[in-house]
């Protein structure tokens, strides 16, 4: 019996450890939890974009990787770059923002 017990405890040691690791961060990987807050941030760089009069949403994309923000896309004026960059500055949580937005030719 007490062979049981000890298996038993030992295979749920091992899956508590899988899951923990399975659910960490690496350095190429997002946890969990940095998924969910990526996410959050995304939307709301994306809300803050689209509440800019000055700014046309569509044209401007957003990603976040580990609270980066990404923007790309194209805009009318070197203007609009500087705004939506400094708009998604502006959003809690935004570690940095990566702007490879280009201008319409």
């Amino acid at each position: 019996m007490k062979t049981i017990q000890r298996i038993s405890v030992l295979v749920l040691a091992a899956a508590a450890f899988t899951t923990m690791v399975g659910c960490a961060s690496t350095a190429t990987k997002e946890s969990t939890g940095q998924y969910v807050d990526d996410t959050a941030i995304t939307a709301k760089v994306k809300a803050a974009i689209f509440n800019e009069p000055t700014l046309k949403s569509a044209e401007v994309n957003v990603e976040t990787y580990k609270r980066v923000v990404q923007l790309s896309g194209f805009v009318s004026s070197q203007a609009d770059i500087q705004k939506a960059t400094t708009v998604a500055r502006g959003v809690e949580g935004v570690a940095s923002v990566k702007n490879d937005m280009r201008m319409k030719q």
